[in-house]
């Protein structure tokens, strides 16, 4: 926190907290006396309504001055306008700190075992899925879905299609180390907007056939065989995609597939490493393995 915002937190809050003792002294002294109390005895409407002001009860008002000092003990303690930590010397950091290293001194024995095991052994072991399905909840649903199927951009894990392989070995390289897929834009390189209408065409359709008659062919051949094979069956040492399946990452459409020509794609899967570790990874790798199965 910058000193500007440490003195405007401080000033602010210590002239809030003046204001309420200021109100909580006003509003004690508005207190009737017993004199003026006896002479309101004839002003009295529905059994108990009286002219004079009737405060807060003592009570109260106490309850009132405690949760005031409660709060300046706080502010005092803990670091509410500084970076000091207050006198306690606690911060957020220190205290997520802490309770990682105790989970992890409760839960690292578990997750190690599980890590010296094979993949193919823990996908048959129903505690380490459960397990493997909450940390996919954690860190791959947000962009595979709940379901494990995927969107637009977003492949889907639940079938056999796998751009970068679907072994255990290729899973589990994914997720500790991430990946980084590219797709040139080769916009400038057509001559014209039917010369591309024609190479979105002659994509789309290489799932029927491919049409060697085509003039989109030769274009396919000189810009697209050396990462998408010269069938279109993609190559996983890349992560390019197959043409020739109906398995489209970002959408089969023609204004899909042409912007993809077009402006390009770059699809990243971030690595996990750091996040999880590789006992978690390796267990993470087995669910994912199992959905694809």
């Amino acid at each position: 926190m910058s000193a500007g915002w440490t003195w405007y937190v401080l000033i602010m809050t210590l002239a809030s907290v003046a204001a309420c003792f200021w109100l909580i002294v006003w509003t004690n002294r508005q207190r009737a006396s017993e004199s003026e109390i006896a002479a309101s005895e004839a002003h009295v409407w529905d059994e108990d309504i009286r002219e004079l002001n009737n405060p807060l009860p003592m009570w109260w008002l106490w309850s009132f001055i405690i949760t005031l000092v409660w709060g300046i003990g706080y502010f005092v303690m803990y670091p509410s306008f500084s970076d000091t930590g207050g006198l306690l010397g606690w911060s957020q950091e220190a205290q997520y700190e802490a309770q990682v290293a105790a989970a992890e001194e409760r839960y690292g024995p578990i997750f190690a075992s599980y890590g010296a095991m094979a993949v193919e052994e823990l996908v048959d072991d129903p505690k380490a899925m459960n397990i493997g399905a909450s940390l996919y909840a954690n860190y791959c649903s947000q962009c595979h879905g709940a379901n494990a199927l995927g969107a637009a951009g977003f492949p889907n894990l639940t079938d056999d299609t796998w751009n970068w392989g679907g072994s255990p070995a290729n899973i589990e390289y994914a997720i500790t180390n991430g990946r980084n897929a590219t797709m040139p834009a080769l916009g400038a390189v057509f001559a014209s907007d039917e010369a591309i209408n024609e190479m979105v065409r002659y994509v789309r359709n290489m799932a029927n056939e491919m049409d060697t008659t085509s003039p989109a062919h030769a274009t396919y051949m000189q810009l697209c065989v050396a990462c998408h094979g010269p069938t279109g069956q993609g190559m996983q040492a890349v992560g390019a995609p197959s043409l020739a399946d109906d398995v489209w990452l970002y959408g089969s459409s023609e204004s899909a597939v042409r912007k993809s020509f077009v402006a390009g794609r770059n699809g990243v899967m971030p690595a996990h490493m750091n996040m999880l570790g590789s006992d978690r990874i390796r267990i993470l790798s087995a669910y994912i393995y199992s959905l694809s199965r």
